[in-house]
């Protein structure tokens, strides 16, 4: 009987929030992970056994050390150094999801979960099995159609909202949170042109500075870093599903200077443009 499940995600074509990778694992004794940086979220919850987790290399001065058992989880941030290992004579057993997506921060805000604050405790043994047997579906379903498991992600990252210990309870601000979703909507519709600050604090009858500030309380991000991350995701999508040459998708995403596209690209990709495109291209729809 396999002792792991492990699956990739079909589609990418999903912006606010999407899968990347999925599955469980029985692990062997001191089985171990790192020191590694992931480009992604990845959220693990123990299903039984222990374990520890090293956000920062091991040795490093200040590093902290969490021990972990069934029932918690912990969450891996973009960027951040991270190493986990199993017990040496209880060894865990999770299960774990890979995502990420422009309105991810904001989920991830809300449940109160963070690189900082990385670990997952529940606030009932009942929410807790939520967020279990909302990351076994995914895991145990591979086959079903990608609309319906990013349904039951957002079923996970809503009960993770709700059961997270570190919850943050919602707080007045309903009218400054339509405003900014104004904003990202007007972006979605204009992101192929040159846009500004100033045209979307007037967008949303704000003054500019104010607009900045709620902005990024609300999306974890400046509005022009949040125009870069969508106009890059719109061209990764465009490189992927066609054929249409670089620079005319680069053009098609606001850029048209094609060198400053590659270096955004590279930046926020780790890779230039044409050899991400080798490496995800998927057939060409018609």
């Amino acid at each position: 009987m396999e002792d792991y499940s492990f699956s990739m995600f079909p589609s990418e074509t999903f912006l606010d929030v999407t899968i990347y990778q999925y599955g469980w694992e029985q692990c062997t004794p001191l089985h171990s992970f790192g020191p590694f940086v992931r480009n992604h979220y990845l959220f693990h919850y123990i299903l039984s056994g222990s374990g520890r987790l090293l956000p920062d290399l091991p040795g490093a001065e200040g590093g902290a050390c969490y021990r972990l058992g069934a029932g918690q989880g912990f969450l891996l941030t973009p960027g951040r150094i991270n190493t986990y290992s199993a017990d040496k004579t209880n060894p865990w057993k999770y299960v774990w999801v890979e995502f990420d997506g422009l309105r991810v921060p904001e989920y991830l805000e809300k449940a109160g979960l963070s690189a900082d604050q990385p670990i997952f405790n529940t606030r009932s043994i009942s929410t807790g099995e939520r967020v279990r047997d909302e990351l076994m579906y995914m895991a145990t379903h591979p086959a079903e159609a990608p609309l319906h498991l990013i349904g039951h992600l957002y079923l996970f990252l809503d009960a993770l909202i709700q059961a997270s210990e570190t919850r943050r309870e919602d707080r007045p601000g309903h009218v400054r949170d339509f405003y900014i979703h104004e904003a990202v909507h007007y972006i979605e519709q204009n992101f192929y042109r040159e846009l500004s600050v100033e045209e979307l604090a007037d967008i949303c009858k704000l003054n500019r500075s104010y607009f900045s500030k709620v902005f990024k309380e609300v999306t974890d991000c400046t509005p022009q870093e949040f125009i870069i991350r969508y106009r890059l995701t719109k061209a990764a999508d465009m490189m992927k599903l066609t054929n249409d040459p670089i620079g005319e998708i680069a053009a098609k995403c606001g850029y048209q200077n094609q060198l400053h596209f590659s270096r955004a690209f590279k930046k926020r990709y780790g890779v230039p443009p044409r050899e991400w495109r080798a490496q995800n291209r998927m057939p060409a729809r018609r």
